[in-house]
């Protein structure tokens, strides 16, 4: 399929477009997008490390029945979310892929392709058959004379599509000043603030070679106890540099005119904490710890990235994803996109087994509940509730344990 083919069947033709109207007077064309904080490896590792476990979830199209129990659906989008939502990417990637694209832009957007079919029941439903991340240069929002929205997108080539914006997933990130885009009042990335950190970071590591490459390069001061004109010092100078490249045995002989001064070597670097609070300033800017960075963290470490930084961002996947790929009734009737974290929970498998063992053996967890735990999908007749033996009601206690002590004295006696 050629790619110009995928926005045929939505492509807005035969209609009066005008700029959409936002309510900040702002003129809502959007071009995409600065990217010159992404030269810091500092910033690429915050990225990728949020990305790369964001491409850990596993996205599943459920529906929630009346008495709250979650089924998996057997749909068209499952198919397409469990293994490659597209011809050219897994569902590794395309996560991934979003990721990168909502940090380097602050919006990320998302299309459906679908067809509609009628199933055996004579309805007619969407079948899609793919999702794909949109990389555009610039985004302009249109209305028509209704007032209903469209997104007009141009790409590299000069290639425009103009698609209903209901139609379109879009994700955002510091979704504040703007009434449409993520970012600052332009639609655009907010670098300014992280930019003065990277920048006085860049320029104290740019010293810190300079002063490195400055200190090994002189090594010693030759000496002249003659008064020398400017041709006569040169000849000395080669002269004493001949004897050093000449000198084999490490002694060099020099004759009574000259001193040499050697300088030891005490190369200056940058303090290890005014290193370290810039760096830190940049990870707490995109909510990553040098633990989390490095892989060596505990569950208390891991708990607290995943509920500030990745969070976050799971909800917001779930909510756009299901507000665009379901129509109202759709979502009455409970059916929504839920990314579970299985392989990805904060909490180590030792401390996910003793909860269960807990919550488990006192019946407070249903098996679909424990699945959920686990970061694993639920599964039919999971509200079944099991419980351990070997606790018994408050209430009958007492008795017990009186029956247990008559028994040992050869029995209760009978009245």
């Amino acid at each position: 399929m050629a790619f110009k083919d995928l926005f045929k069947n939505m492509f807005s033709s035969n209609k009066q477009l005008e700029y959409a109207k936002l309510l900040n007077g702002y003129s809502p064309i959007f071009s995409q997008f600065g990217q010159n904080v992404y030269a810091s490896d500092v910033v690429q590792m915050c990225i990728d490390v949020i990305a790369s476990e964001i491409s850990k979830l596993i996205p599943k199209h459920i529906r929630t029945n009346p008495d709250g129990m979650q089924v998996t659906v057997k749909s068209s989008l499952n198919r397409l979310l469990k293994f490659a939502p597209n011809e050219l990417m897994t569902t590794r990637d395309f996560l991934e892929k979003i990721i990168w694209l909502l940090f380097m832009n602050c919006n990320a957007f998302i299309y459906p392709i679908y067809e509609f079919r009628t199933n055996s029941r004579g309805e007619t439903i969407k079948e899609f058959i793919g999702l794909y991340p949109l990389n555009p240069t610039v985004v302009t929002f249109l209305q028509d004379s209704t007032n209903k929205i469209f997104i007009e997108f141009q790409f590299d080539n000069g290639t425009k599509f103009t698609l209903a914006y209901s139609d379109v997933i879009h994700l955002r990130k510091k979704f504040s000043v703007n009434d449409i885009m993520g970012g600052g009042i332009d639609g655009q990335p907010d670098n300014q603030a992280l930019l003065k950190v990277l920048q006085i970071n860049d320029s104290m590591l740019q010293g810190l070679e300079k002063g490195i490459k400055t200190s090994l390069s002189i090594r010693g001061i030759l000496k002249i106890n003659t008064m020398l004109d400017d041709a006569n010092q040169k000849a000395e100078r080669e002269k004493f540099e001949t004897a050093i490249a000449s000198g084999k045995t490490g002694i060099m002989p020099m004759d009574l005119k000259g001193d040499y001064i050697p300088i030891k070597p005490d190369i200056k670097l940058i303090d290890k904490d005014t290193l370290e609070f810039l760096e830190n300033k940049i990870l707490r800017y995109y909510g990553v710890s040098v633990p989390i960075l490095s892989g060596d963290f505990t569950d208390e470490q891991y708990q607290a990235f995943y509920e500030k930084t990745l969070e976050p961002i799971i909800l917001s996947f779930a909510q756009a994803f299901s507000k665009t790929l379901f129509s109202q009734r759709e979502l009455d009737f409970g059916n929504e996109i839920v990314f579970y974290q299985k392989n990805m929970m904060y909490l180590s498998t030792n401390a996910k087994l003793n909860l269960l063992k807990t919550a488990g053996e006192q019946g407070l967890l249903s098996d679909n509940q424990k699945l959920a735990l686990l970061g694993y999908p639920p599964i039919p007749d999971g509200d079944r509730r099991t419980m351990s033996l070997n606790y018994i009601d408050v209430s009958l206690a007492n008795a017990y344990q009186m029956g247990r002590k008559n028994n040992g004295k050869g029995g209760i006696e009978d009245e």
